[in-house]
């Protein structure tokens, strides 16, 4: 006894949003960087390079996702997103090593940067222009429980960390006149974007795999069945999944054999209609059994979500 989702309201358009916004703040950073020749905000531009790519594939894995069931596949689409959140992870790494690179050849080759105060001033434009989308697109990602758009707004917040670090690099130059702190400070800044890169790939990498519920979901599915349990009524072999913005739930409904077709079935809806109650949007699939036959307890392997009290 399955239900079809229904999805939310297209999320399409939180992509356009970062397409438009990944545009604007490369076109700033780049002049930055042309007018100063700061390899702090050459770091900057590149990272903004892999916003607009990353910012497309989140547009064509949005698509994708919102595509419906069809009879190639039956579960739907809603996998692609962590194919992009997972590309997106694999850019940023790309672009910390681009990063680390050029911060590198700069602190053995010095180089003095110039107009500052100007460069300053289309960075910190930028920033906050990638700070408020990044907030939209994080809290649009928990809302819709989209990972794609809370890779890419992860991923603008990382921008902003790294923005805000070359600014402090820049402006300790301007007081100071050491050269060598811009890529010093671009170097850090590598580093510390390469740990966000390989966060995003693991998570992703866990969403392909079937990485269960969340602990709290799982422990409000487990509640309700506790609620319906008693001597003729129990539950085994719950299994709970994660799939994209979908969530989905198995579980075994044992009850006695002399018990009718109609009998057993409404119970599971009832069962069903408050697990979804529980956990929103949840996608329910219960197995009806006879509580007395011993095949009933012979299909739990490992790996199931233990019911505590079965």
């Amino acid at each position: 006894m399955s239900d079809q989702h229904q999805h939310p309201r297209s999320l399409v358009r939180f992509a356009w949003l970062s397409i438009a916004a990944a545009i604007i703040t490369l076109s700033l950073k780049t002049g930055a960087y042309l007018l100063t020749g700061s390899v702090g905000l050459l770091s900057d531009a590149a990272e903004s390079v892999v916003n607009v790519v990353a910012a497309l594939v989140a547009l064509l894995a949005l698509i994708q996702a919102e595509k419906p069931a069809d009879s190639r596949f039956t579960y739907g689409r809603s996998k692609a997103e962590y194919f992009s959140a997972a590309v997106e992870g694999a850019m940023i790494f790309a672009a910390a090593l681009f990063i680390i690179g050029s911060a590198i050849h700069r602190i053995v080759n010095p180089q003095p940067i110039e107009n500052v105060g100007t460069g300053l001033l289309i960075s910190v434009a930028a920033s906050v222009l990638n700070g408020a989308v990044g907030l939209i697109l994080i809290r649009a990602g928990k809302k819709y429980s989209s990972p794609t758009l809370n890779a890419d707004g992860r991923h603008l917040m990382t921008d902003v960390a790294t923005s805000a670090g070359v600014l402090v690099g820049i402006g300790l130059v301007g007081i100071t006149q050491w050269d060598v702190l811009d890529p010093i400070v671009a170097l850090v800044v590598g580093v510390n974007i390469t740990v966000t890169g390989i966060r995003l790939i693991s998570q992703s990498l866990q969403g392909l795999m079937d990485v269960t519920l969340p602990a709290e979901h799982n422990e409000a599915i487990i509640k309700v069945l506790q609620s319906f349990s008693n001597d003729d009524v129990t539950f085994h072999g719950l299994q709970t999944r994660v799939s994209g913005r979908e969530s989905y739930a198995n579980v075994d409904l044992l009850i006695p054999g002399e018990w009718s077709v109609r009998r057993g079935h409404d119970l599971a809806e009832t069962v069903k209609t408050e697990m979804k109650r529980a956990v929103p949007d949840l996608g329910v699939l219960i197995h009806v059994e006879p509580i007395e036959d011993p095949s009933s307890y012979e299909d739990i392997p490992d790996g199931f979500v233990p019911i505590p009290g079965f």
